[in-house]
């Protein structure tokens, strides 16, 4: 089963990236923290229901990982964007078994959190990136949606858009529970947040 766990905007700094979260919702990123394991870093915003936007670049302090980065990010170019979105798994194994071209498995930690991400061998997700990356959360430390207060932001809708959106959603949707998230088909892949914010409503 694939549940909504979190949305990411990437950046070609994350500067860039926390810049237009708090622009687009003026509320103050927190900190979140460096991951060695691919050389990135990134910053979070609660939101509800139990969920969490994070900004993420690569970290040019970090040394260079031994393979590709995830999320795509060593080929990221342009203006910041919402460009992720990861769904949590209770079991990576039989979620890789059930969709194998999610990527393999690598187990992180940072700080008091560990989880098991797939990440594809060159770090590019399937459907130009609008795939979902996968994410096990480990041991008993709650995860980021779950600790973080939402605030004032709470997500309506995400919608998935590519030129293959019936194809992508058919392959997701049996094994999907997140009434939020819809498809769409549209020349250009990309997503689309739709997040209220003290009763106005934001498209990320």
């Amino acid at each position: 089963m694939l549940e909504l766990d979190h949305i990411a905007v990437l950046g070609e700094s994350l500067e860039e990236a926390v810049e237009l979260i708090e622009r687009a919702f003026g509320l103050p990123m927190l900190p979140g923290g460096n991951h060695a394991r691919f050389g990135t870093h990134n910053q979070l915003l609660g939101m509800a229901p139990q969920l969490y936007i994070e900004a993420i670049a690569i970290d040019p302090g970090a040394l260079p990982p031994p393979d590709a980065r995830w999320f795509g990010l060593d080929t990221f170019l342009g203006p910041a964007k919402l460009n992720k979105w990861i769904c949590r798994v209770p079991d990576m194994d039989a979620a890789l078994e059930a969709l194998p071209m999610a990527g393999r498995k690598v187990e992180l930690t940072r700080g008091a959190l560990s989880w098991t991400m797939a990440v594809p061998l060159d770090g590019e997700l399937p459907f130009d990136g609008m795939f979902p990356a996968f994410i096990q959360w480990l041991g008993d430390v709650p995860a980021p949606g779950k600790a973080m207060s939402s605030g004032s932001l709470e997500l309506k809708a995400l919608t998935v858009r590519h030129p293959e959106a019936a194809a992508l959603g058919a392959l997701l949707e049996p094994l999907l529970d997140a009434p939020l998230v819809r498809f769409e088909q549209a020349e250009e892949p990309g997503l689309a947040a739709r997040i209220a914010v003290d009763g106005e409503e934001i498209v990320l």
